[in-house]
């Protein structure tokens, strides 16, 4: 596939997404809630709500529900769940990592301080909950089952990614089963909640969630490779902060292989030249091109588990188109 139909095919997804999907679902995320008192509990909320995120979650959830055969509308309340649940990890995730940029903006912590913050993103996750009440008594406990394991996984993921930062070395191996929690199980438990919703088979979302299962472990990947090497303007965030804070991501285990035991490059230099040095050992030593690698290896297993779905009979272009989209993503 040439360039020009990669890019005729994220134009095309792009348009989708943000003509038939998100005017709907930023419509139903004007919730009355958010007028309650105090207004420094809900405020923190429409913030982080009202940026620009890609809504990826929500949006895979309603055309989950549409590949089946059902209206979109059918998992407004999976979809509503998926994004309050992921906006509260990221305002707790930026707390732990005290991070001051989120989406290019301050985060909810160094704008309402760290209480606040806390707070706001344990009432989202209330609010994630009490979106599902709103399911039809049919597929809520199936779907309500999804939801808890999830949210536990991505717990369980969030804990480990922080009890490796105390450690000298990881393996790819122990990495991997980190982002699958903390990242890929939600994207992978947006399309099986989804397709819950409108009345899949077990085998119809257990291959929507594989499929959405390898899809966020590209996804994943390719963010690590941006916190070091994407364009700050266009990521809006620091670039450079996984490698300050010692994260162990897919190019740090691989540069730790390759080092054996030497020096890390940058040690003893400012922030700016420690990662410049970083990022530079990174290219030549080949851990960029090791998680490009290994990043387009979990977009085919996606890529294949989609085809899987689509033997079923279920309507997979949109999401093929949307997957590609996120593939060729810069932010």
């Amino acid at each position: 596939m040439t360039s020009a139909d990669m890019s005729q095919i994220e134009a095309q997804a792009i348009k989708r997404l943000r003509q038939i999907y998100l005017k709907d679902l930023e419509s139903n995320f004007s919730e009355p809630e958010w007028n309650r008192q105090p207004d420094s509990l809900y405020a923190p909320q429409r913030y982080i709500m009202s940026m620009a995120g890609k809504r990826l979650r929500p949006v895979l959830a309603l055309m989950a529900a549409e590949a089946i055969g059902k209206p979109a509308s059918a998992a407004f309340p999976v979809a509503h769940a998926v994004e309050r649940f992921h906006n509260f990890t990221l305002i707790h995730d930026d707390i732990m990592d005290e991070a001051p940029l989120r989406r290019g903006q301050a985060t909810v912590h160094e704008q309402w301080g760290q209480h606040s913050a806390i707070l706001s993103g344990d009432a989202m996750m209330v609010m994630a909950f009490d979106a599902l009440l709103k399911l039809p008594q049919a597929v809520m406990q199936p779907v309500m089952k999804v939801f808890n394991q999830t949210a536990l996984e991505v717990c369980e993921g969030q804990q480990l990614d922080i009890d490796y930062e105390g450690l000298e070395a990881i393996s790819e191996a122990q990495y991997l089963q980190m982002i699958r929690k903390k990242t890929s199980v939600l994207v992978g438990a947006s399309l099986e909640m989804g397709s819950l919703c409108a009345g899949a088979s077990p085998s119809q979302s257990q291959a929507l969630y594989q499929f959405g299962l390898a899809l966020g472990m590209s996804f994943q990947i390719h963010d690590d490779i941006l916190d070091a090497f994407g364009d700050p303007s266009i990521v809006g965030k620091q670039v450079g902060g996984d490698i300050l804070q010692n994260k162990q991501t897919v190019l740090q285990i691989h540069l730790n292989g390759c080092l054996d035991g030497q020096v890390m490059p940058g040690e003893g230099l400012t922030d700016e030249l420690r990662v410049k040095a970083v990022c530079q050992a990174m290219r030549s030593l080949g851990s960029l091109d090791h998680a490009e690698s290994l990043r387009e290896s979990y977009f085919q297993s996606a890529l294949e588990a989609l085809d899987e779905a689509g033997s079923m009979h279920l309507a997979i272009e949109d999401l093929r188109a949307m997957a590609l989209w996120i593939y060729q993503r810069e932010k």
